[in-house]
């Protein structure tokens, strides 16, 4: 039994050792200067149409870093508008989805956090966080430019980890959240994973990563998701592979701290979240790594039937909703689930 656990203990080492000295990745550390961005003024951004404006949130633990607002208006007075929040290696690219908020009578708002996208310094490793809260700045600095145009009433929206991001959001705020709803698509509950590697194996890389935070776990080099989304290969989207990447990069052990933390406590202070919240996911869970034809009616990424028991914790004006065959992000599901997600979110908003 000793020699059991002696052998357990040298691979874990083995594994510690691998991680800390394992190189930056992506694609080479940069070594030059950092410096603040502080911008004033909207400038038109790389959407058509829309226009974007950075805002400098300080000194973080890499150094300088932003957040970049994105917002398209409405032609038509409104005070109405809606905040969307991105996913995990992804950005703003949903120029449809603004689009139909614009025609619904709303004022469009996006953000791309901090070390995404638009917001991505070359001194930053790409999608990294210690603590999920620090994104709770870059909303709070959104949320201040929507009261400044004039809007009174606003929907807050996330996407897999930014639906994480939101509804933790709103459990730490409680009564205090600025926004009138939380609307949240495929949000990022819980692990994708076995039991023993939601229970044992990730807390203790968690755990680790508060004294190893630039260690990085490889992930799988899957193309499935990916493949569904991108026009180039069965989907009907065009993006930015430099920035929503078809292979993902290594995550960081901090990376997988914050997340665990966020989950335990979103749960914990579930209770909290004091205003309706729309949790969606798909009807389905797709497994594999390689693209297959069912990628596109079935969620690739998580696991639906963890996000209806998590969400189903969710505050105590919730509504858990299935959208059938709706890929990972349900607005870029084919067109009847698409529809389907619009018509859910605009019949939420309407009613709460």
């Amino acid at each position: 039994m000793m020699k059991r656990y002696a052998l357990l203990i040298l691979i874990a080492a083995a594994a510690v050792f691998q991680a800390v000295w394992a190189e930056w990745h992506f694609p080479e550390k940069y070594r030059g200067p950092k410096y603040y961005t502080t911008d004033t003024t909207w400038h038109e951004d790389i959407l058509p149409g829309y226009e974007a404006r950075y805002v400098n949130q300080g000194k973080a633990f890499d150094g300088p870093c932003r957040c970049t607002i994105v917002r398209l208006l409405s032609k038509d007075t409104t005070r109405r508008a809606f905040l969307y929040v991105h996913g995990f290696n992804d950005y703003f690219f949903q120029s449809e989805m603004g689009r139909r908020f614009v025609d619904s009578g709303y004022n469009f708002y996006a953000v791309d956090l901090r070390r995404y996208g638009r917001s991505w310094e070359p001194w930053q490793y790409p999608f990294d966080v210690r603590d999920q809260r620090e994104y709770f700045n870059d909303i709070d600095s959104a949320i201040s430019q929507i009261r400044r145009d004039g809007n009174t009433d606003i929907t807050l929206g996330g996407h897999s980890t930014g639906g994480l991001t939101v509804a933790y959001y709103a459990a730490e705020r409680g009564k205090d959240i600025p926004v009138q709803r939380v609307v949240t698509n495929s949000p990022f509950l819980e692990w994708n994973f076995s039991p023993f590697m939601r229970n044992v194996a990730i807390p203790i890389v968690g755990a680790l990563g508060k004294i190893f935070p630039e260690a990085k776990q490889k992930q799988g080099h899957c193309d499935g998701y990916a493949y569904s989304l991108l026009r180039q290969y069965h989907g009907e989207w065009e993006y930015n592979t430099d920035w929503k990447m078809i292979y993902s990069p290594p995550v960081t052990w901090g990376w997988i701290g914050s997340i665990n933390t966020a989950h335990s406590r979103l749960m914990k202070h579930a209770d909290r979240i004091a205003v309706p919240i729309l949790v969606m996911h798909s009807s389905r869970k797709i497994d594999g790594c390689n693209w297959r034809p069912d990628f596109q009616t079935g969620d690739g990424v998580l696991d639906p039937a963890e996000i209806q028991r998590q969400g189903e914790r969710l505050g105590t004006h919730r509504h858990v909703c299935t959208i059938d065959s709706g890929m990972h992000d349900l607005i870029l599901s084919e067109f009847r689930p698409r529809e389907a997600t619009y018509d859910t979110i605009f019949s939420f908003i309407r009613s709460h």
